[in-house]
């Protein structure tokens, strides 16, 4: 059986946007960056990058590009500014020491620069390797799940080095597994098993959640899914920690029946609320209706 990791792939990404393509693990991100900055062919069709054609100006399109892989190759051995010369060589760039000291300055390296990549925290190891891409000044950068693996403070700094990066409009393009980080792209790419689902601003993504989100909170959140989802309005529950989110018709016309039907299987709601739909909430419903076509095919 042929497994296609990337199918069907339809996308137009604007200069100077920060592009995110959100999904879970397998869903195909990683693919797409390989093959978008050339370190893979596509199986079938083709792709134009900065007006160049991917599949016959390959090397001219990775001059002007940057990509940070999930696994990024620092040199442990080497100081932050060796490993900074290292990849100035690689991407031919003959004078760099200003633009290194540039690049320090601007992700707050410089204390450090004399330190071993080995001895850096993993939020120090990903501005490294953020300098290190960015050495060669390119136009557009592929960041493949930057903050993976990150503690939160590092992954504010690393958000707030990507914010400034826009201001020099250099289009930004990342994959990330987290919703809220999704949130601060100009536009959003949701993929699942190879498919891109749904590609547009978070806030037209959100409107496309049919129904009421229905926030509740109840003293046997276990059960009380599959109890839930016999009323026929009830058009999913996702479970987040303690919490229900139930997606109904109508949360006011429709929460006294929904509270009728707990009581008879002796759950009580201790607390609710209608709020709005999270970009997790449209994910998980997307998924739900994309398994459902799947289902049918």
């Amino acid at each position: 059986m042929d497994i296609h990791a990337v199918k069907e792939l339809r996308l137009e990404i604007q200069s100077g946007e920060m592009f995110g393509i959100v999904g879970p693990d397998g869903a195909g991100k990683t693919t797409t960056f390989r093959m978008l900055c050339g370190i893979i062919p596509p199986t079938s069709g083709t792709a134009t990058i900065l007006g160049c054609d991917l599949l016959k100006e390959t090397k001219k399109i990775r001059t002007q590009i940057g990509y940070l892989s999930q696994r990024f190759s620092l040199y442990g051995d080497l100081t932050i500014d060796e490993n900074i010369e290292f990849f100035a060589e690689i991407h031919e760039v003959s004078n760099y020491k200003e633009r290194r000291e540039e690049l320090l300055e601007f992700t707050r390296l410089t204390p450090f620069r004399t330190r071993l990549a080995e001895h850096l925290s993993g939020g120090m190891k990903q501005k490294l390797a953020l300098v290190c891409t960015l050495i060669h000044q390119p136009k557009i950068i592929f960041l493949d799940e930057p903050t993976t693996g990150v503690d939160p403070v590092s992954r504010r700094d690393f958000w707030r080095i990507l914010s400034s990066l826009l201001k020099q409009n250099i289009t930004i393009v990342m994959s990330t597994p987290y919703l809220d980080e999704a949130e601060r792209c100009n536009r959003v790419a949701m993929m699942h098993e190879g498919n891109i689902m749904v590609v547009d601003t978070t806030q037209n993504i959100r409107g496309m959640m049919k129904g009421e989100v229905l926030e509740i909170v109840c003293d046997d959140f276990q059960h009380a899914p599959d109890i839930l989802k016999e009323l026929s309005f009830v058009h999913g529950v996702q479970t987040f920690g303690d919490r229900l989110n139930v997606i109904v018709d109508d949360s006011r016309k429709q929460f006294d029946e929904l509270q009728q039907r707990m009581h008879e299987n002796n759950i009580t709601i201790t607390d609710w609320r209608t709020i709005s739909p999270s970009l997790e909430n449209v994910f998980i419903s997307l998924l739900s209706q994309h398994r459902v076509v799947k289902e049918r095919e």
